[in-house]
């Protein structure tokens, strides 16, 4: 409710804000940003929204290689956040003090690679990085990142483990620029649209992962094998940005025929 209230108070639209002058309502239009999303665009396609958009928006192979991206990056976060702890105090044998410990580390080390991963996007980007470069290169590096908690599966010191779980969701959290590349891709009015599909996506993984992992643990008394499927995922995600998305760029799209 909090949230709300401060949404309410502390949300504008651009050139609705009290402190915003012409010549940054210009910038933010120079740089591709919507400062009316009130005016129908050219395309037609910012009212009457329907299914033939959602239908245009999947046969793009970009955004489909980034949606698929975004289900495996998901993958690792809802990982962390729902059999981490337990594969902590069933396969590590830590207390239950120790595991609420213990599950934080690796989720600090995820801020601050979400932090970092942006940053060292945009100074790719500044530097001459091409678009695509930019955003790809943090990607592929956090989940190459990511893939090393497999390595677990090898050692029996909690030490490690523990280093390479926060190693890898640093590396998950550096990677994960999905919002980054859809905000730069997006058709100018369905950046919404985009985005709700974007999170249709990711949030797949939500519901798919627990259930998996619960079925890896319980037909091989494991969790090896779930450390191995979460790895992959990570690998899915580098193949879908290298070899599904390809070209990283604004795409736009044309009316619907009725």
């Amino acid at each position: 409710m909090v949230l709300t209230w401060a949404w309410k108070k502390l949300v504008y639209e651009v050139k609705d804000h009290p402190h915003i002058s012409d010549a940054e309502i210009s910038h933010i239009e120079l740089g591709g940003g919507l400062v009316d999303t009130s005016r129908r665009t050219k395309s037609g396609l910012t009212g009457g929204l329907t299914w033939s958009i959602v239908k245009q928006l999947l046969s793009q192979r970009m955004l489909v290689g980034i949606y698929i991206g975004q289900f495996c990056i998901n993958t690792l976060t809802t990982f962390f956040l729902t059999w981490f702890p337990s594969y902590l105090a069933e396969a590590r044998h830590l207390s239950i003090v120790k595991v609420g410990f213990a599950a934080a580390l690796p989720a600090l080390c995820g801020s601050g690679g979400g932090i970092l991963g942006g940053v060292v996007s945009d100074y790719l980007l500044r530097s001459g990085v091409s678009l695509t470069g930019a955003r790809k290169i943090p990607i592929i590096v956090g989940m190459l990142f990511s893939v090393t908690m497999v390595g677990c599966n090898y050692t029996h010191s909690q030490t490690v483990v523990m280093a390479l779980m926060s190693f890898a969701f640093f590396g998950k959290g550096f990677g994960a620029l999905g919002w980054t590349v859809i905000a730069d891709v997006s058709p100018r009015n369905l950046i919404g649209m985009n985005g709700g599909v974007f999170n249709f996506f990711g949030n797949l993984s939500s519901i798919t992962t627990p259930i998996v992992i619960g079925l890896i643990k319980t037909y091989t008394g494991s969790y090896d094998g779930a450390l191995i499927f979460v790895g992959a995922t990570a690998v899915m995600a580098i193949f879908s940005y290298l070899v599904i998305v390809r070209d990283i760029k604004r795409i736009e799209l044309v009316p619907a025929t009725q």
